[in-house]
């Protein structure tokens, strides 16, 4: 395909620069505290926009009907919220894996919101339509906010910050790991003390989610094993992608060479804004005109 006739929509990977488990809700839901970084790789996605109402994927994604789809269902909810007519057949040109905790699923549902509210001319704002993002997946509303931001319980409590640039280099294990069986696991640490955001530093905090995954896949503690090795090393989210911090593009990519090639891995730049948040405001300077 040719991108130069295809308006793509950026579909930005996050890392979860920590992760601390608090406990549960009476509902049952973990409560947490994370700092989610916005990164300025990730998919893209393209909306073709029809008049018949019809929502699908140019190409299911394997494995995953399009029914079960997140950027369908995220289609269909905002369709049904906005009461438009409108239908959108919608390409994925999917680069971040699936399973990983740096945000694929997650993040393709609010690039779907967030575009296809512009294009169909929804005009819903910011807020609503994280809390329809919500209703997909906790992840989805950082990705909606587009910024760089400590998460509080359940992860819809977002307060954007501006911290120092680093580099990172993204290592893929080459395994799924499954969010909800992470999170129903009984020896899954539920009681980390709430910090002041602050405070924070990362050397001082952790995944709580790591030790145990890294204790059911060898693969994880393998690869963050290595990596540790060159500079500080965390899983990301649930896994089972892991990351390494560095100060420049040179050195993430230096490392990323020494990589055994069993690994996929990506270098990318941390930013305050993500992609989505900068096409989304450039969209609407361009409609303003």
């Amino acid at each position: 395909m040719d991108d130069q006739l295809i308006d793509w929509w950026p579909s930005p990977a996050k890392l979860n620069l920590f992760l601390h488990i608090l406990g549960r809700n009476q509902k049952g839901y973990h409560l947490l505290q994370t700092l989610f970084q916005m990164l300025d790789v990730g998919d893209q996605i393209a909306f073709t926009l029809t008049d018949d109402g019809k929502i699908a994927m140019s190409q299911s994604l394997e494995g995953v009907p399009d029914d079960q789809n997140l950027i369908v269902r995220a289609a269909r909810l905002l369709q049904s919220t906005c009461e438009t007519s409108k239908g959108a057949i919608i390409t994925l040109d999917k680069q971040l894996p699936m399973g990983g905790g740096i945000g694929g699923g997650s993040s393709n549902a609010a690039t779907t919101l967030v575009a296809l509210n512009e294009l169909w001319n929804c005009k819903l704002n910011t807020t609503e339509l994280a809390e329809l993002g919500l209703l997909l997946g906790a992840d989805v509303p950082i990705f909606i906010h587009g910024l760089t931001a400590f998460a509080g319980g359940v992860g819809e409590n977002i307060y954007p910050v501006k911290i120092p640039c680093q580099w990172y280099l993204v290592a893929n294990p080459g395994i799924h790991i499954s969010t909800a069986e992470v999170f129903a696991a009984p020896e899954l640490p539920r009681n980390s003390a709430a910090m002041n955001w602050q405070h924070y530093k990362f050397e001082e905090t952790r995944n709580d989610c790591q030790t145990l995954v890294t204790n059911r896949h060898p693969e994880v503690a393998n690869l963050l094993q290595w990596l540790v090795h060159y500079a500080p090393s965390r899983m990301t989210g649930t896994g089972a992608c892991v990351f390494a911090t560095f100060a420049s593009e040179a050195q993430a990519k230096e490392v990323q060479a020494k990589l055994p090639d069993k690994w996929s891995s990506f270098v990318a730049k941390g930013v305050d804004q993500s992609p989505l948040k900068i096409k989304q405001q450039q969209v609407r300077a361009a409609s303003d005109m």
